[in-house]
């Protein structure tokens, strides 16, 4: 990814319009959602701890992981990607080179959180969160540090399951008007929920729509008509993924074949083209 990529960014969020995305778990995933269309990609905590570790979203991922996570997605699609920062791995000096990380490896902005470290994700029970003011501080520490002004920075709060919602609504607008682009209230509990968060807080929002999570799944449609600038779905490519894996699994082990499942698989073919094969 060049470094227009949070001008591109900008762009996108200045369109009208909802932007739908997926979070990639990995550059395979990344590159596969690129292909179908999507125009924003979300590199997010849960899927890559998953994918580089095969452990739960527990704070076990460092910085640097994280960030070379990013140089890799970002060096093979042409699309922006934003970045999970969680709550910014540490005191000021450590966020301050999270942001550098991240928009040297190609990032085009980031989320910082309010939970305390170490965090969990965000559908997760036992969270806790700092203090507003700790977190005015997380965010003043990030919007100072970036380099380029068009780098996005998306602020999230956990604190509706902790301190309910018209506290999370609250923390949110101190969040926007310290200078965050772009809102997200995690784990709102229902659609009413949801329709207070687009109304009431003055910032472009995302929306973060987990299968089997708290919050009810509705479309993109329905969340632009609340007033939601962003969908994401936030480890479906990696759910997926077992899914299917596990299926060729069990084939194997009691078909001793796999091709039965074809169908529901690329050709070798499509695979080489996708992978730019006859290109190399």
């Amino acid at each position: 990814m060049s470094d227009s990529a949070p001008r591109q960014l900008r762009r996108l969020l200045d369109r009208p319009g909802i932007l739908r995305t997926l979070a990639p778990h990995d550059v395979f995933t990344a590159k596969v959602c690129e292909q179908a269309g999507m125009e924003l990609l979300f590199l997010g905590g849960f899927g890559v701890t998953a994918s580089q570790l095969g452990l739960p979203d527990l704070s076990l991922l460092t910085m640097t992981e994280m960030a070379d996570q990013v140089r890799r997605v970002a060096a093979v699609v042409s699309i922006p990607v934003i970045v999970d920062g969680d709550t910014g791995f540490g005191g000021p000096a450590n966020i301050a080179r999270t942001v550098s990380e991240f928009e040297a490896a190609g990032a085009a902005g980031m989320l910082i959180e309010d939970q305390v470290f170490p965090k969990r994700c965000g559908h997760f029970a036992g969270k806790a969160v700092v203090s507003t003011t700790e977190m005015l501080d997380r965010l003043q520490y990030v919007l100072e540090a970036r380099h380029n002004p068009d780098f996005v920075i998306i602020a999230r709060t956990d604190a509706r399951s902790v301190e309910g919602l018209d506290a999370a609504i609250k923390r949110a607008q101190h969040y926007a008007d310290a200078g965050a682009d772009l809102i997200f209230v995690e784990a709102p509990e229902s659609i009413e929920e949801l329709r207070r968060i687009a109304t009431e807080i003055r910032k472009p929002q995302l929306a973060n729509m987990l299968v089997g999570g708290k919050t009810p799944i509705l479309s993109a449609s329905e969340l632009e008509q609340m007033g939601f600038k962003i969908c994401v779905s936030p480890v479906e490519t990696l759910a997926a993924t077992g899914h299917i894996v596990q299926r060729l699994a069990q084939a194997m082990l009691q078909d001793g074949r796999v091709d039965g499942l074809a169908d529901d698989m690329w050709s070798f073919a499509e695979l080489k083209a996708f992978l730019g094969v006859e290109r190399s």
